[in-house]
């Protein structure tokens, strides 16, 4: 590892905060696209990827909207719409082809380091719920990139495929399942670990843990001029960029608004915290192979979807239930119950009341959520899992997420469950918010990224080659285009080593 320049001394042509999975994937992406590039990464913790990209604070799954029903909302005429659940399909497939790069040029040597194989599954019972799954199976299977999506409503079947779900559950209980055998798990800790190794080898590159960036000024030329304090030392020393990414997670917003930009004006926040059931018994562990997603509950967030979930972290298989949500101040899981209060400003209060004010029974959920018992978390176990005992599980903490709440003309505020992308107007300044299915998109977030930030040097034939190498299908749609999804999948399949293991082979047989 190359020696770090001092802060003072350097003048980097990239800055970024945050040291996760968003700005390790701009890093990587822009140090290929442009070699020259000299970048600077702060981050305020003593490791990288120690907030929402950490496999415990993550749920893992490559989102694909194979099994997340929240990304197939049933409408008022019944009918199921699945525009949303088409376009993360297909930016989770971009995903897999540029770590199918990273692969292949030794980047990333060993695929199941951070990214494994596990089927995905979405859950239901009761006649209406059933019917919605059914409905939506139809809907999803009409479109190419859910080819291969199975639906059974037949309790034998399901049995076999995840016993644990069935095993002294009432037979006469309706219930219905769907599975999808190209399901992921993803090891985005890893992964994240992996890509700034490699980063901390380029010339130019440089990492600073332990920093946490205090201020920003808009220079006249358009650069930034940001003040970053040494945690270790407490002294503040000063640097200039032209381009600054705020990928900080949910610390982004209070740096967004210290920026100043007037694209960031408006936005609110509102966390949201999380917790895991752990199974600690082994037996257990290895009788369930899937990630089996339910419907949430009424008025609760997306990253409360609960699920029975196959986990494999640092080459260990583990299996978890959750999340239970709960609410605190704190944006992140390192940060300061201060963090809310401090992030209400003159210019977001109104958004953020009115947000309240329509998402009243979010509220009344959160708080129902942090006066659950212990029993009343067996209890939502057991609609999963019915015989579930206290005794094989272990309660953990999760992530912090911030929800985006953001200006709305008819509404005065809207709750965002998604992730958004503010950027200024000179393209200097770029800031993500907001949560879930973000580090899964997150190839397709940076690109989009790219094109709005350097948009000049994106538009040249030479970053134009550069991206189809790194991403074969750049340029083209793979949600249109049939036999360019079927040759993508199929070439990351065999790269990321995604096929099914002879064991799993036989479970399925």
């Amino acid at each position: 590892m190359r020696t770090k320049k001092s802060i003072k001394s350097i003048t980097p042509d990239v800055v970024l905060i945050g040291a996760g999975i968003m700005s390790a994937t701009l890093g990587i992406l822009l140090k290929k696209l442009n070699p020259a590039f000299t970048i600077s990464i702060f981050e305020r913790l003593d490791r990288v990827t120690a907030e929402s990209s950490d496999a415990w604070n993550n749920a893992g799954t490559g989102h694909s909207a194979f099994c997340e029903l929240n990304y197939t909302p049933q409408k008022e005429d019944g009918s199921v719409e699945i525009d949303k659940a088409i376009k993360i399909a297909e930016s989770f497939e971009v995903s897999k082809e540029f770590w199918s790069y990273l692969v292949e040029n030794k980047i990333a040597e060993a695929p199941e380091e951070f990214i494994r194989h596990i089927p995905h599954m979405s859950f239901v019972w009761g006649e209406n719920n059933v019917d919605y799954l059914k409905k939506r199976f139809e809907a999803l299977t009409k479109h190419h990139l859910f080819e291969g999506m199975k639906y059974s409503d037949n309790p034998t079947e399901i049995e076999n495929w995840v016993p644990l779900i069935m095993d002294g559950r009432d037979p006469q209980e309706v219930v219905a399942a769907t599975r999808m055998d190209l399901g992921t798990d993803v090891n985005f800790g890893a992964l994240t670990r992996t890509i700034f190794n490699y980063l901390e080898t380029q010339e130019g590159v440089n990492l600073y843990l332990n920093h946490e960036v205090d201020d920003f000024k808009h220079e006249s030329d358009g650069s930034w001029t940001i003040a970053v304090k040494d945690l270790a030392t407490r002294k503040t020393q000063k640097l200039r960029t032209p381009f600054v990414f705020i990928g900080a997670g949910g610390g982004s917003l209070p740096l967004l608004e210290k920026s100043g930009i007037p694209e960031g004006k408006g936005f609110g926040g509102f966390p949201v915290s999380g917790q895991w059931l752990v199974c600690n018994n082994p037996e257990i562990i290895e009788r369930h192979q899937a990630k089996v997603y339910g419907k949430a509950a009424v008025g609760s967030p997306p990253m409360s979807v609960p699920h029975l979930d196959t986990r494999v972290i640092d080459g260990k298989k583990a299996l978890l239930f959750g999340p239970y949500a709960g609410f605190s101040t704190k944006f992140l899981k390192n940060g300061s119950y201060l963090d809310l209060p401090r992030s209400i400003k003159f210019n977001n209060i109104k958004p953020m009341l009115a947000a309240g004010i329509h998402n009243i029974p979010l509220t009344k959920y959160l708080i129902d959520q942090v006066r659950q018992s212990p029993e009343d978390r067996l209890a939502a176990l057991k609609d999963y899992m019915p015989q579930a005992r206290m005794e094989d599980w272990e309660l953990e903490k999760a992530g912090q997420r911030v929800q985006v709440i953001k200006k709305d003309k008819k509404e005065g505020g809207v709750l965002e469950f998604g992730t958004e992308m503010v950027t200024a107007a000179d393209g200097s300044l770029a800031a993500l918010l907001g949560a879930s299915p973000g580090a899964s998109t997150s190839v397709s977030i940076m690109l989009e990224l790219i094109h709005r930030c350097f948009k000049d040097q994106a538009a040249t034939a030479e970053w134009k080659q550069q991206l189809q190498k790194l991403i074969p299908s750049f340029g083209n749609s793979l949600a249109k285009d049939v036999r360019l999804a079927a040759k993508t999948r199929a070439w990351t399949t065999q790269v990321l080593q995604l096929n099914p293991s002879r064991k799993e082979e036989e479970i399925l047989a």
